[in-house]
């Protein structure tokens, strides 16, 4: 018998807590975050890139050093994903007075985290630095995408009549996943995502995404997580 999938279901009546991913229940929203750090005034920024491995991000920095541009690659890990990703974004300055000075990056689980230190160029304009937010309760695709899957989710129905997802769970570690099988059949997914650097808090994941007969054997489900991605390969009954 088939497994059945269970889609992205809202939390509450004003709909998703987080519009950038269905399953996220808790913590700071949207896609990216930036903090003006008090101390010394650098720009951190963190950048949700599920699947994107260390090695593959690229940074560049325009020519009048006011932004940066940021590439990484997600490969395709596993033979059911419908395609590798790619990331692009740009993030910066949003002042006339100051320009970057100094680039930090560090990635892990699906997260890109910036530092971007800048300097005062003009001292006859009036410092006006601002960061842009990112918050509301709709979920979108993912606007950093360049190529492949631009959604947190992705389901496929196997020939054998099992099923296979694969849930973006940005800033999760590997050994931070948990999948049980619930008295009702229902197969939930949790993350714990713990702040890191200068993150304003961690963030948790969590969702109900299929359904089995009571008595499935749990044992039976293959869990691949990796760089802030899980994916599950659920057999047939």
């Amino acid at each position: 018998m088939p497994v059945m999938n269970i889609g992205p279901v809202p939390q509450s009546h004003d709909g998703f807590y987080a519009r950038n991913n269905p399953y996220q229940v808790n913590g700071p929203k949207g896609f990216t975050e930036f903090k003006l750090m008090e101390e010394n005034e650098d720009l951190f920024a963190r950048l949700d890139f599920p699947g994107v491995t260390k090695e593959s991000v690229r940074i560049l920095v325009e020519p009048m050093k006011k932004a940066v541009f940021v590439f990484g690659d997600a490969p395709k890990e596993f033979r059911h994903d419908s395609s590798h990703r790619k990331y692009g974004t740009a993030t910066g300055l949003i002042c006339d007075c100051c320009e970057i000075s100094n680039i930090q990056c560090f990635v892990g689980d699906g997260v890109a985290r910036l530092i971007l230190s800048k300097k005062k160029i003009n001292r006859h304009v009036t410092s006006s630095c601002s960061y842009p937010a990112f918050t509301g309760p709709v979920t979108l695709q993912h606007p950093s995408v360049l190529e492949g899957s631009t959604s947190a989710y992705e389901s496929k129905h196997l020939p054998n009549g099992g099923l296979f997802l694969r849930i973006d769970m940005p800033g999760v570690p590997n050994d931070r996943f948990t999948v049980t099988v619930e008295s009702d059949g229902g197969i939930t997914v949790i993350g714990q995502a713990p702040p890191a650097l200068h993150d304003s808090s961690g963030r948790e994941y969590r969702g109900k995404v299929a359904v089995v007969p009571l008595d499935y054997d749990n044992s039976r489900i293959k869990v691949i997580a990796k760089h802030g991605v899980i994916r599950l390969i659920i057999p047939p009954f």
